[in-house]
């Protein structure tokens, strides 16, 4: 039995089965008809600071999808909230702006188009910093997941970055692509 079942998935998986009709199967391209209307809170708990970046990342693809053709939305009607809660805190604090002078201007850029930024209160107390210690674009919150539960009860959609270590360079990737 074992050996008819091996047969037979040889001769499923044989590109002698390959059909013209292959040639034709491509991936279709979509313009999903977004909502003029999105509400949006991004979910920063990263376990390192300089993952923030990975985050901003996403907030920057999010936007531009819907700044660019065929959507054309202004940044200023987009409503977007993103909590600030895990060990990334520490880029907000304005004595750590030369170790994170990059991602400072980018909150800084983001928070000018509108994007509001808000930080744990109760991690920041932990970490002995006061509002004094944060930069002026920053909101504090009592608490970052319930500050995050607060706007998915007011209708927004939840975002979570995910910042994994990288495994695979870019490079291989592009490898792996080509014909």
């Amino acid at each position: 039995m074992k050996k008819y079942l091996g047969i037979l998935l040889f001769i499923l998986c044989s590109p002698a089965w390959a059909t013209d009709t292959e040639a034709e199967d491509i991936a279709q391209v979509v313009q999903t008809p977004y909502s003029d209307e999105q509400k949006t809170v991004f979910e920063f708990f990263f376990n390192h600071p300089v993952k923030i970046h990975t985050g901003l990342s996403w907030l920057r693809i999010y936007m531009n999808t819907l700044i660019d053709s065929p959507y054309d939305q202004a940044p200023e009607f987009m409503d977007i909230k993103v909590v600030i809660h895990g060990t990334e805190i520490v880029t907000l604090m304005k004595k750590n702006y030369k170790k994170y002078q990059t991602a400072v201007e980018k909150m800084k850029y983001y928070a000018s188009l509108g994007v509001t930024f808000i930080a744990c209160n109760s991690f920041a107390h932990q970490l002995g910093y006061e509002p004094k210690d944060f930069y002026g674009f920053v909101t504090l919150a009592p608490s970052g997941p319930n500050e995050v539960i607060h706007w998915q009860q007011q209708g927004y959609a939840l975002i979570v970055p995910q910042a994994l270590d990288k495994l695979v360079e870019l490079d291989e990737l592009h490898a792996d692509a080509q014909p």
